[in-house]
């Protein structure tokens, strides 16, 4: 059966296939019927070469009777024959009470599961189109009042030309303008809004975010020039850097599992694209991890929790992630 997005919630249905290339939108759905249902059901998020411990936990009995399993299966469209006759026999025979969802982003159209699925009737299937401008025009301004951010018109328009169906780094450069207002009700006009998204800003900051990733000693040197010499905002400074682990952190997380285009799947778009691949050498994800970690601690630092100057917190968080070991 094959539904809209808009009709998968309530989750009413034991089966649901999820595919089409915009991969917001899908996982924030295959997330919400993962959460929905009974609050003390098992609830599994694996990869397609995990399926045997959906198997074990939808059959166990448990201590006081049967018990509710819901699994979220990442990349349906990764999968081998093998395993793709595997993902159809669980989706059409998925015991009352339980819930399988499988995902399947950007999988070939021609490949027999994907046949298959949208052919086996006890199955939900749904598509996840990217949005055309007006849609993602529209997702925008929602998410922006959400945030109490004030921006031009002139600003949302170049925001959604830019950006245009890329959620990711659409919430991204929210991400910054939160961090650049700090409560203090800023008007983002195409000017700032350029700088934030990088199209005006100094090339040294790119620089300093590469330094910084390579672990180059330079970084520093970079850090005093923007700061004292360029005079860029330390949050602006800083809510870059924060991009950039993360972006890291994202990518490595898609290279771990075996993703084709770890890049793409990252939603790494400009010079991060091409650095970041590079960069990720340099780091294991428990380093990056805490590197995240310690981005939140200097972020409430720059805000005030500390009698330091602000140069100062940003060197001393500097210098952890460039030092070695």
């Amino acid at each position: 059966m094959r539904v809209s997005p808009s009709q998968l919630l309530p989750a009413e249905h034991r089966s649901y296939y999820l595919f089409g290339e915009d991969r917001d939108d899908l996982f924030a759905f295959a997330e919400a019927l993962l959460a929905a249902g009974e609050e003390n059901a098992i609830r599994l998020r694996l990869d397609v070469s995990e399926l045997e411990r959906y198997e074990v936990e939808s059959r166990s009995q448990g201590l006081f009777g049967p018990q509710a399993c819901y699994a979220l299966v990442r990349n349906a469209e990764s999968a081998t024959p093998k395993q793709s006759e595997h993902l159809l026999a669980l989706a059409a025979s998925v015991e009352p009470g339980n819930r399988l969802i499988l995902c399947a982003p950007d999988i070939t159209r021609k490949k027999s599961l994907h046949k298959k699925m949208l052919e086996e009737s006890a199955v939900v299937a749904c598509e996840f189109r990217m949005p055309d401008l007006p849609r993602f025009q529209a997702w925008l301004a929602d998410e922006i009042k959400r945030s109490n951010l004030y921006v031009s018109q002139d600003a949302m328009l170049m925001i959604s030309e830019r950006l245009s169906g890329l959620k990711t780094a659409a919430r991204q450069l929210i991400e910054r303008m939160k961090l650049y207002d700090n409560d203090e009700g800023v008007r983002f006009d195409v000017k700032l809004v350029s700088e934030l998204l990088g199209e005006h800003a100094p090339e040294d900051l790119d620089d300093f975010c590469h330094a910084v990733a390579m672990k180059d000693t330079r970084a520093i040197t970079l850090l005093r020039h923007l700061l004292l010499n360029q005079q860029v905002s330390d949050v602006q400074l800083h809510t870059w850097l924060s991009m950039r682990m993360h972006q890291l952190l994202m990518f490595l997380w898609y290279q771990l599992k075996g993703e084709r285009n770890p890049a793409q799947a990252a939603r790494l778009f400009g010079a991060s694209a091409r650095l970041v691949p590079k960069e990720v050498r340099h780091w294991t994800a428990p380093e990056l991890v805490d590197a995240m970690k310690q981005m939140t601690d200097s972020e409430k630092l720059l805000k005030g929790a500390s009698t330091e100057t602000r140069v100062m917190v940003l060197e001393r968080l500097v210098l952890r992630f460039i030092s070695p070991g």
